[in-house]
């Protein structure tokens, strides 16, 4: 196998805050490579945003602690020199932020600020990188692409917003684009634009892309692997089919579980997830997600190590109970994945 793009292993990220140290993230590993989608899932504040904010240098506060590797080519970015990072951060790894009216400045225009990314990583004339700001706009579905250059982010729509995030993540052609969030709050029409447009950074320039999200839909029409966090962990991973079709641990039976099924009756009330996700600076002993499994047994109080347990050696889990168990219990509770592959999964 070729080398990956991004390599992150054994990644820990603390927080020391009046209320103790929060264990934002606890001991992460995944690899990226290149033309890969990587989905990452899970409830809002398991530690999506922050293993990718971290990835990019953003989690560099006086507060803060890490531990770990993340890789991107033969260069440790984990503890890299912030002036190194900022040759990296928008040229060779992109990020679209989850809110993209407190990313862009109010106080200056669209293209401006597109046109100041241009400039800070390639020696252009400011033309020549107005020029392809214009390209970038119209590329990602702004009409009058010149025009709107001169218009503030307030003067933009929810969903124009993010698209000129799109066009400035994608001003430099990055290696690797980190998309936080990218269709919150959007309307779907709006969503499938975003998500094309993802697509063809991935077929165009080869790019490796981690999408942070916890809409479901949206990792069944884009994914290639997913990873599936909880409480600063990954539960679970592996390729899309193996987690939709054979999931593995608890935790991803109920995501699954909470997704509207068109090819079965219509349920009076959707499955929910008993309990809230724990404070991650007071967590659980053992598997955390042990106080709101069902399926919780005297192992669970010890941690769980990611591992395969039967079955292809990249579709990995945290959970002590061996697959015939799981099998057993999804069949009683009629988790059975979302397949349709001729087998019950």
């Amino acid at each position: 196998m070729s080398e990956p793009l991004l390599s992150v292993e054994d990644l820990h990220v603390r927080f020391n805050t009046e209320g103790g140290v929060v264990h934002a993230v606890d001991g992460v590993s995944f690899d990226l490579a290149r033309g890969e989608i990587l989905a990452v899932v899970g409830e809002s504040g398991c530690g999506k945003s922050v293993t990718a904010q971290t990835i990019m240098g953003l989690t560099r506060t006086t507060n803060a602690e890490h531990e770990g590797s993340v890789r991107f080519r033969d260069r440790e970015l984990l503890t890299a020199p912030n002036s190194e990072l900022r040759k990296v951060r928008g040229a060779e790894i992109a990020m679209i932020f989850q809110d993209p009216m407190t990313s862009l400045n109010p106080v200056h225009r669209i293209g401006d600020q597109i046109v100041e990314q241009i400039l800070a990583h390639e020696e252009l004339p400011e033309p020549e990188a107005r020029k392809r700001a214009v390209e970038l706009l119209d590329r990602v579905g702004i009409p009058q692409a010149r025009e709107r250059m001169r218009s503030y982010p307030h003067e933009f729509s929810g969903g124009m917003r993010q698209r000129v995030m799109i066009a400035m993540a994608l001003s430099c052609g990055p290696e690797v684009l980190i998309a936080d969030e990218p269709t919150t709050a959007l309307d779907v029409t709006i969503q499938a634009q975003i998500l094309e447009r993802i697509r063809e950074l991935r077929e165009t320039e080869d790019a490796g892309v981690i999408l942070v999200t916890h809409d479901l839909g949206v990792v069944a029409d884009i994914a290639d692997r997913i990873l599936v966090m909880y409480a600063g962990r990954i539960v679970e991973q592996g390729t899309l089919d193996e987690i939709f079709y054979d999931p593995q641990h608890p935790y991803t039976w109920g995501l699954l579980g909470s997704i509207t099924r068109i090819d079965r009756e219509r349920p009076e009330r959707l499955p929910a997830i008993a309990g809230l996700p724990p404070s991650l600076a007071d967590r659980p002993e053992g598997c955390h997600f042990r106080p709101r499994c069902p399926h919780e047994f005297d192992k669970c109080p010890e941690k769980p190590p990611l591992e395969p347990r039967g079955g292809a050696a990249g579709h990995c889990d945290r959970c002590w109970l061996s697959p015939e168990e799981k099998r057993a219990k999804r069949m009683v509770q009629g988790q059975i994945g979302l397949g349709s592959k001729g087998a019950v999964a």
